[in-house]
């Protein structure tokens, strides 16, 4: 393992020197390292780049971590990555992203995760996205997560890129069973003339499904982003979404939120907002001794915790 995706490692899952519990380490295009425990199995997919994950039912308190790192150019990453939650476990899975790119060729990783979440089970979803590195090249992230969660399950995504990517495509789909809750908590921020396109769909197909979607994101320099949402529901479910974004300079964010409501029991809400920083909250910084730069990195940065 190279240096510099020991530096990524740091960024995206808390890097220590090693990981506890069970781990796979992906290092440009191939795994470097890989545990499993007595609960959780990791295993390499027989027909496609990437792994099986199997938590065992009843496990309880255990983390998964799955970390993909990207250090030069010319590599273009496809892992396919298929988790299979066991009825009643509850564990976390830290996963996330590092590309790092000093040359003039595109270096790019997509990341296809699907989720099979048992009954009753529970998953806490970390995932980091960042980019580095001084080259022309491109730096791309395009991570796909499909998740299916059976009756009782619920799935907490926290998913963040914060920086340096110059260009991703974010897709996310989910299908809720009866009593199954899903929730997410999206940040991002795109700068110079980055692009992000996030695209969500949810399917609430069982009674008293339930989803929470929380998107916040940044537009700075001229960068330009494209958000999609779509809730069904399709029985006495609810469904929630809010996307709040905050335009920089001359960013650019486009936001197509969509409620499908194929049932008069399913309740579905919306709420959007697109703005700048206001004057008030940038002048009463400046009050206190900070620049208008640093203001502004203030308030952006308890924006997008």
């Amino acid at each position: 393992m190279n240096h510099i995706t020991e530096n990524l490692l740091s960024v995206i899952s808390d890097w220590t020197g090693a990981f506890s519990g069970a781990f796979s380490i992906r290092e440009n295009g191939s795994c470097s390292q890989m545990r499993s425990t007595e609960h959780i199995k990791i295993e390499p997919k027989r027909d496609a780049p990437g792994l099986e994950i199997h938590v065992l039912p009843g496990t309880k308190g255990e983390t998964v971590s799955i970390p993909a790192c990207v250090s030069q150019g010319g590599i273009d990453d496809l892992v396919y990555n298929d988790f299979f939650i066991g009825e009643g476990a509850d564990v976390t899975i830290v996963a996330g992203c590092g590309v790092h790119n000093d040359s003039n060729e595109p270096a790019r990783h997509s990341g296809i995760h699907h989720f099979y979440l048992g009954k009753n089970a529970h998953v806490l979803y970390k995932e980091k996205h960042v980019g580095s590195g001084d080259g022309s090249g491109k730096r791309s992230i395009d991570p796909v997560t499909e998740a299916t969660l059976a009756e009782g399950a619920v799935l907490e995504m926290d998913t963040s890129q914060i920086g340096g990517v110059d260009d991703t495509n974010r897709t996310t789909r989910a299908t809720l069973a009866a009593n199954a809750k899903l929730y997410i908590h999206e940040r991002l921020l795109t700068d110079g003339v980055q692009q992000a396109k996030t695209d969500f769909k949810v399917f609430l197909n069982g009674e008293d499904a339930g989803v929470d979607l929380i998107s916040r994101s940044v537009a700075k320099g001229k960068s330009q982003q494209f958000y999609r949402s779509c809730i069904e529901g399709n029985t006495r479910c609810t469904g929630h979404s809010a996307c709040d974004s905050i335009i920089v300079d001359a960013g650019k964010v486009i936001a197509s939120p969509q409620l499908v409501a194929n049932s008069g029991d399913a309740a579905l809400i919306h709420e959007a907002a697109i703005g700048k920083i206001a004057g008030e909250q940038l002048l009463k910084l400046q009050t206190l001794g900070l620049t208008l730069e640093q203001a502004e990195a203030k308030i952006v940065e308890g924006f997008l915790k």
